[in-house]
């Protein structure tokens, strides 16, 4: 599987979301190697987008990380409960970023069963396999993906993207989730996702 390099990421998030459907999130974690599909992603624009941890350059411990340059994890809580992971673009001091919202699991599926609902992959029913990973806080809680790899480099070795299938599929458009306080920003068309993916969060 060929790593993404730095290049990739030096772009608007707008385009590094699209960009980013269909290619691979790899996690090493504790002597595995965690494979996954990303199927679904927001872009979040920074200085001049409401719904941005970075809107107006806010610039906070928590968002430090999305001031580094392209390429890097940007994990932080919400609810006081779920991490989200965000892979940072755009560049140094350019603080967008897109947050990972859906992802296909490849492998390890026993060991992201367990994670998410305490048994193994063949016990879980329907519901709870199409539940497995088709949210934010969902797709961390099962690859164990948690805030210390905030402020990782995503081109070296513990978490990184590679290349996909070069697949065709269809793109849809539409309003992010969870951000009704975000104004105008709210109505803007900047979740992406596989059209036929059944790891979406909601359609």
């Amino acid at each position: 599987m060929h790593k993404l390099n730095r290049k990739f990421y030096r772009k608007s998030a707008l385009d590094l979301s699209k960009d980013l459907l269909g290619k691979y999130l790899v996690l090493n974690k504790n002597n595995k190697k965690f494979i996954s599909k990303i199927v679904e992603v927001e872009a979040y624009m920074g200085e001049d987008d409401k719904a941005s941890h970075t809107y107006k350059n806010r610039r906070t411990k928590r968002t430090e990380t999305m001031f580094k340059d392209a390429g890097h994890a940007y994990v932080y809580l919400i609810y006081g409960i779920y991490n989200c992971l965000n892979v940072v673009s755009g560049g140094k001091n350019i603080p967008q970023g897109v947050l990972l919202r859906g992802v296909q699991p490849i492998n390890e599926l026993d060991t992201i069963s367990l994670n998410r609902f305490g048994k193994m992959y063949n016990e879980l029913t329907k519901k709870q396999i199409k539940n497995l990973t088709n949210g934010p806080g969902k797709l961390t809680q099962a690859l164990g993906i948690t805030r210390d790899i905030n402020g990782y480099d995503l081109t070296g070795d513990v978490i990184y993207i590679c290349e996909g299938e070069k697949e065709q599929f269809e793109i849809i458009e539409s309003k992010r989730i969870g951000i009704n306080y975000a104004e105008e920003a709210k109505d803007f068309l900047w979740r992406f996702y596989i059209d036929d993916s059944d790891y979406v969060s909601r359609r």
